[in-house]
């Protein structure tokens, strides 16, 4: 179903960018359409207690923090879709974004559609999810101090996470796969010359054992096949991260491992007039709430300029200036 209406700003994504994005938007009184997904909120709904976003000293859990976002978003008169975009169209001013119900055309389009950790695919693992198993050690390592842990990896993102880990933990385990890492040459020489690092290699995480939190995880030997138990506290997996930028393909510049590539000398500009991106969907270094939701300022900050610069006038009196 087409919609008649050329809205000022659609929003793909309801993380922290996105939503900042729709805050930023919406006080500006453009009226910004977000198109949540349908599963909304980003990274931060499989994460328990949040303690390192501002403003929140106590710590918060993360689908609270992200209903807060959304909340506040809306107040300011943000629009919020939970469907998934299946398909844009940028080569046609109005552009035209649609979900499998409904499209929309738009002046502009501010592209936050996040990524997506990479997970071992077991149903113990899932079950555990905020319970001891965790893609993100700078967001609940804090939770593990003088525990054991394990990691799951062999590549630069593992060997990052279990070096932060020994910061927390009494010991970092591991696991990979084969019996030499993928990581690059001085990442691997930190973690092997760290004393509070161990290995497992030629080992295979076969399920996540525990009922309320980790107990232990089943290890298979991938020479041997022989199954093994080994006590941990924690498990993180960190097997890489997957950009969510299917429907992006083919319209926007992504690099080798389907990240939206900005134009050079810029943050949130794409190759495409009018199209902003922002969060980590873009940002494959830092992947947090805070930087993410910096980067969604900045996008609806960028995509109020160029609104402004083609004549596009907000569709009410803003109640609050964002300059």
């Amino acid at each position: 179903m087409a919609n008649e209406e050329v809205r000022n700003v659609v929003i793909l994504g309801s993380g922290p960018a996105g939503l900042t994005a729709a805050i930023y938007t919406a006080r500006a009184a453009l009226e910004p359409l977000v198109i949540a997904g349908s599963e909304a909120g980003g990274q931060l709904m499989l994460t328990s207690e949040v303690e390192n976003f501002p403003g929140f000293p106590e710590g918060i859990m993360g689908p609270e923090l992200m209903a807060k976002f959304r909340e506040q978003a809306e107040r300011f008169g943000a629009e919020v879709v939970d469907e998934d975009a299946v398909s844009v169209d940028f080569d046609t001013k109005p552009y035209t974004v649609s979900t499998d119900k409904q499209s929309w055309k738009t002046h502009a389009v501010i592209v936050a559609t996040g990524a997506s950790a990479l997970w071992l695919g077991l149903p113990s693992e899932e079950r555990l999810r905020g319970r001891g198993v965790s893609t993100c050690a700078t967001c609940d390592g804090f939770f593990f101090r003088g525990k054991d842990i394990a990691v799951v990896g062999g590549g630069d993102t593992a060997l990052e996470e279990a070096t932060f880990l020994t910061r927390f933990a009494n010991k970092v385990t591991l696991i990979h796969r084969r019996d030499q890492l993928r990581g690059s040459k001085i990442m691997q020489e930190r973690a092997q010359n760290d004393p509070k690092i161990e290995f497992k290699w030629n080992s295979a995480v076969e399920e996540v054992v525990g009922d309320q939190s980790v107990q232990a995880v089943k290890l298979r030997d991938t020479k041997t096949g022989e199954i093994s138990e080994f006590k941990t506290d924690g498990l993180f997996v960190a097997i890489g991260h997957k950009p969510n930028t299917d429907v992006l393909k083919g319209k926007l510049d992504l690099n080798d491992k389907g990240y939206v590539v900005p134009v050079p000398g810029t943050e949130t500009h794409t190759k495409v007039e009018g199209v902003f991106v922002a969060g980590d969907v873009e940002d494959f270094h830092y992947r947090q709430a805070v930087t993410a939701a910096g980067a969604g300022c900045k996008a609806a900050l960028d995509a109020e300029r160029y609104l402004a610069s083609i004549g596009v006038e907000p569709t009410r009196v803003s109640p609050e200036s964002n300059w």
